[in-house]
């Protein structure tokens, strides 16, 4: 039976994911890759390891499922989104470290940039905001930075591209220079409006419209994989940026729906249809997917900090030896005590967008220790989740309180997410399938490939694995919830 292969290349570690003729998990394969800090608030990747892990996960996931490339019918990727590349067009030889999306260094070209009253038209084309986060900023500086690069890249030397466009370009041995729609409207320098790179933007930046890949549907041809990668060639059907991906795998389909991720970051989507919402509390308009050339729109939420808080307490605070520490250490934390932890290490994303800012706790006592501090971390992620729920009905009188479909790592965690329907007051619904942003990537490749069944029959595969309803009082959330907004007020004034 043939078999779909998921490239999940993220921000801490890439995977390889089999799934079957049913859509089901057959083998995984993982690979952790260094972070690189090279200055305050700045965050690199080599791409030696995203490209290595990428292609080392790739082959382990297929010989672990007992397979070989005959039985792969097509690859689908997802990705970081936003993390910035350039390489030479004719070595693939990059001229810099991969700059990844949580990097700030271009927060003071963000806010010159806002200043001379260019975020409305930017806004406007794009759905997104000036900050940091996006690509375009960062294409800008490599290209101010790195020497010569600005010279190439006006020749037509440079290229440049999001993960998802450098791993196609290294699978496909270089023939393929494409990105999808949901990459494409990530970058800043996408008007999701028109369809089309914006040279307006371009130009503001100074980047020329020659480096930027060709932008296609997500279940689309992407050009086939170098024989020696695998033993045979092997077409690449369907890409998406990972919250769309995992959007499609969450089956959210229907204007309305609302799925959340919990990863690295945290990142809620909701499914707008034909409209594009002009948000009024700094929620990024984007696209969910695009078919047939007709893109279905979005508004998302970002918290840059989500599962990353639980790494902090491993790797920074080392008071947890593993992630799955944290639920029995926070089950034991003094009730009496209310610490909050404002988990802004990188800024704060939605609905503040403040690069400036950065981490605070407030609440401690003689006694708070290491349980109080796991509380805090995982009440952290309901906290920012309902900030930006909140921020989406008020800018959608589509978005009702509904239910929220969960995924990702931290939604594992019955403790975490039953904190995250209290603080909401609604259903969270968690899938049996968990790695539904993998499974949106199969499940776009699969459907190309005319292995997988179409939009319609795909939604109505999607299984509840756990549902969780609130329990906590009304009075106790308002005053709970009252207490972070305090503590992000306080935070974003320091």
């Amino acid at each position: 039976m043939p078999h779909i292969l998921a490239i999940d290349q993220g921000t801490t570690s890439s995977r390889g994911i089999i799934f079957d003729a049913d859509m089901r998990i057959a083998a995984t394969a993982q690979e952790e890759f260094s972070q690189h800090y090279p200055a305050s608030g700045w965050v690199e990747h080599d791409p030696s390891d995203l490209w290595s892990t990428t292609a080392a996960t790739a082959r382990a996931a297929i010989e672990k499922a007992g397979l070989s490339a005959e039985d792969i019918a097509a690859i689908g990727i997802t990705n970081q989104r936003e993390t910035t590349l350039v390489w030479d067009r004719e070595t693939g030889q990059p001229i810099h470290n991969a700059i990844v999306w949580q990097d700030r260094r271009t927060s003071d070209l963000c806010r010159a940039l806002r200043e001379a009253g260019h975020e409305a038209m930017v806004t406007e084309r794009t759905g997104l905001l000036l900050d940091p986060y996006f690509s375009g900023t960062k294409l800008k500086w490599l290209l101010d930075n790195v020497e010569g690069a600005r010279e190439r890249a006006r020749k037509g030397e440079l290229i440049f591209g999001t993960v998802d466009t450098y791993l196609i370009w290294k699978l496909t041995g270089g023939k393929t220079h494409a990105t999808d729609a949901t990459n494409a409207a990530r970058t800043l320098l996408y008007d999701i409006r028109k369809g089309r790179w914006s040279r307006t933007i371009c130009d503001l930046l100074d980047i020329p419209v020659e480096m930027l890949p060709e932008v296609r549907d997500c279940a689309a041809d992407f050009g086939v994989t170098r024989p020696d990668l695998f033993g045979r060639e092997i077409p690449i059907l369907g890409v998406a940026g990972d919250q769309q991906a995992a959007t499609i795998g969450q089956a959210c389909f229907q204007p309305g729906m609302l799925k959340s991720t919990y990863g690295t970051g945290c990142f809620a989507v909701l499914n707008t249809g034909d409209t594009l919402v002009t948000s009024q509390n700094r929620l990024l308009g984007t696209i969910a997917y695009q078919f047939d050339g007709k893109p279905t729109y979005a508004l998302e939420g970002s918290i840059f900090i989500a599962g990353a808080v639980v790494q902090w307490l491993r790797d920074g605070l080392k008071i947890i030896r593993e992630a799955k520490e944290t639920q029995p250490l926070a089950e034991t934390a003094d009730t009496g005590q209310n610490v909050i932890l404002v988990p802004a290490f990188t800024g704060l994303g939605a609905p503040y967008w403040n690069a400036e800012c950065r981490g605070a706790i407030y609440g401690l006592t003689r006694n708070s220790g290491p349980a109080e501090f796991a509380k805090a971390a995982l009440e952290s992620v309901g906290y920012q989740t309902r900030d930006l729920l909140e921020a989406m009905r008020s800018d959608w009188d589509g978005a009702a309180d509904g239910v929220l479909r969960v995924d990702g790592g931290m939604s594992a965690s019955d403790w975490a997410m039953q904190f995250l329907s209290d603080i909401i007051g609604a259903p969270v619904d968690r899938p049996e399938v968990l790695e539904t942003t993998a499974l949106g990537a199969a499940w776009l490749a699969g459907m190309r490939a005319g292995l997988y069944p179409s939009q319609s029959e795909f939604a109505r595969s999607w299984a509840l694995e756990n549902r969780f309803e609130p329990a906590m009082d009304q009075a106790t959330r308002d005053e709970k919830y009252a207490a972070w907004k305090r503590a992000v007020a306080a935070t974003l004034t320091v």
